[in-house]
């Protein structure tokens, strides 16, 4: 029988039952006075060690309780408990059908833990633990005794893919959230990290100086450049800073949680902004092209981008030079450069231009081949005849393929000699083989003009040109009116065109769709071509001329004319020769 229970004095007559307590109601009161009340935690005394597994503890009710002694163990090891060892233990039930007390040193740790543990919560202080699992979307941890769900998210600042490093081992934690009565534990290990990153940032802060190496993790990748962790503090490191060569990506050369060594290139104190740069610290290989490279050098490189206006090709590590689409092929002028040459590929080069401040190099494929236009002008001459293909057909003449994957104009007004070039144009046929005299040859501009009509006499217009000089005036005949300006015919052999700008002197005159085909106008003969039976035109010369004839004639100095009276005399009197010589033709 517990001591203090033997304390109360025993009734020593039945009598003293009957006329004052029995027994379950001095029991009853001694419970309540020492108020052992169930799910508390109360001090119990170790009466026995049973079997060396069990130990008896009288909590001081009628029997007293057994705990298996492996839960009186902390980190796996036994405690040396004596009988006489006050022990504090969960009262889970009064007595059982046995009459015993449960009781459990295990729950009564955990209370205990509970208690520490809402303290430090409140507190908001730090706690130990050890993560012993994994569950699902965290981890369960050890805290004291009770145990804590550690969410995924909260394990790291950065997302931690293996976990096992961090597992077993005893560490600090902060506590998020506690529910006493459902058992729940919320705990962070990111909130002691990001207090610490703190302190390292104040620290990083205010030792960084640009020109200084650091370590660190590349948090994020951008189309811009990558974001990197220096412990603490965060850098930009700009795609164009990564390499020395380009790059199209930050992505081609590092990845997400890569380390690597930065220098700091610029340092904003303000707004604490922080340039990094990773080619900083390799050797400028530009410092070195003056002495490698020569403009006409040429080299064998690789294509490592292509873009839509050219294609970068790396000469050497870290230099690369740009061939323009312009300078990719002599006869390819419209064409992607993915159409000429593909990524990786081995291609020749000539260097065009060397920009060792701005890093450029222009580059061109192009200039390592033959000029095709300057190899047919050393075979060729003018006057030569040649034969090609009709390649294409527009509004203006006929291309016709030439040696050398070239073409050759032959523009409408060169086809016939008696009809109109944009009624003759529509006899040809793209693939149709033709013969054609060379007219002119220009490389520079990479043009070779080309006539057909030229090929024979201009049987129709016989002498016509003999009476018609440079400066002499004909009247001719309307036969085609176009955007550009007027085709006309003289003594209704000779073909000529009257360009818009010389249809008069006037801009706003200047307009093709003034006359209509059939009108017969006056013009002055620019040019006479009489190999090519070519004649120039314009009205606006002509007008001009009467201008400066009629000033001479009619304005004297004395005359005291004005400029209105003389040009108004000079069309009165023009008018009357245009009568009569269109009487005349009558």
């Amino acid at each position: 029988m517990p001591q203090n229970l033997a304390a109360h004095a025993a009734p020593e007559t039945f009598s003293e039952f009957s006329t004052g307590e029995n027994f379950a109601e001095l029991f009853e009161s001694y419970v309540k006075s020492g108020e052992k009340t169930e799910g508390s935690v109360i001090t119990g005394v170790i009466v026995a060690i049973e079997n060396g597994d069990i130990v008896v503890v009288d909590v001081g009710l009628k029997s007293e309780g057994r705990v298996p002694l492996k839960e009186f163990s902390q980190n796996g090891k036994v405690p040396e408990l004596l009988v006489g060892d006050e022990v504090e233990v969960y009262l889970e039930k009064l007595e059982n059908k046995n009459g015993e007390a449960i009781i459990s040193r295990e729950k009564a740790l955990r209370e205990e833990s509970w208690t520490r543990l809402e303290r430090a919560c409140a507190k908001a202080e730090r706690v130990d633990g050890v993560i012993f699992g994994r569950v699902k979307g965290g981890f369960t941890v050890d805290i004291d005794g009770a145990v804590a769900f550690l969410p995924g998210s909260q394990v790291d600042i950065r997302p931690v893919r293996d976990v096992g490093p961090l597992m077993g081992i005893t560490q600090p934690f902060i506590i998020l959230k506690m529910d006493r009565k459902r058992g729940n534990i919320v705990v962070s290990r990111r909130a002691i990290l990001e207090e610490s990153r703190v302190e390292a940032r104040n620290e990083i802060l205010g030792k960084i100086t640009e020109g200084q190496t650091l370590e660190g993790v590349v948090k994020n990748i951008t189309d811009y450049g990558a974001f990197i962790d220096m412990g603490g503090i965060d850098g930009l490191l700009h795609v164009t800073d990564i390499s020395w060569k380009r790059i199209n990506h930050p992505s081609e050369m590092l990845h997400v949680g890569q380390t690597i060594k930065v220098m700091v290139t610029k340092f904003d104190q303000e707004s604490k902004r922080i340039s990094l740069g990773m080619k900083q610290l390799e050797q400028n290989p530009w410092e070195s092209v003056a002495g490698k490279f020569v403009v006409g050098q040429r080299f064998t490189g690789t294509v490592t981008n292509i873009t839509d206006y050219g294609a970068f090709v790396e000469l050497e590590k870290g230099i690369e030079g740009l061939v323009h689409v312009s300078e990719m092929s002599w006869v390819k002028k419209n064409t992607h450069p993915s159409k000429i040459i593909s990524s990786s590929q081995q291609v020749e080069v000539v260097i065009l231009d060397i920009d060792s401040v701005k890093h450029r190099i222009s580059l061109g494929m192009k200039q390592c081949e033959e000029n095709p236009w300057a190899a047919f002008a050393t075979k060729h001459a003018v006057g030569d005849l040649i034969e090609g293909t009709i390649r294409n057909i527009t509004d203006f003449g006929l291309f016709i393929g030439l040696d050398g994957d070239i073409d050759g104009l032959v523009h409408h007004s060169d086809i016939s000699w008696t009809e109109a070039g944009e009624t003759v144009i529509k006899n040809y046929k793209k693939g149709e083989q033709v013969k054609a005299k060379v007219l002119a040859i220009d490389v520079e501009k990479e043009r070779i003009s080309l006539g057909i009509k030229q090929l024979t006499d201009n049987v129709a217009a016989g002498g016509a040109l003999d009476g018609i000089e440079k400066g002499s005036v004909v009247t001719c005949v309307v036969t085609a009116q176009q955007e550009s300006g007027l085709e006309v015919k003289i003594n209704d052999t000779i073909t000529a065109f009257i360009k818009k700008s010389d249809l008069s002197r006037d801009r706003q005159e200047q307009r093709p769709e003034r006359f209509a085909v059939g009108d017969r106008v006056d013009a002055k003969v620019t040019n006479v071509d009489k190999t090519a039976h070519k004649v120039t035109l314009s009205i606006k010369a002509l007008e001009a001329d009467e201008q400066k004839r009629a000033i001479e004639e009619y304005g004297s100095a004395d005359s005291g004319a004005s400029l209105g009276d003389i040009l108004g005399a000079a069309l009165s009197d023009a008018g009357a020769k245009t009568k009569k010589k269109a009487k005349k033709a009558e």
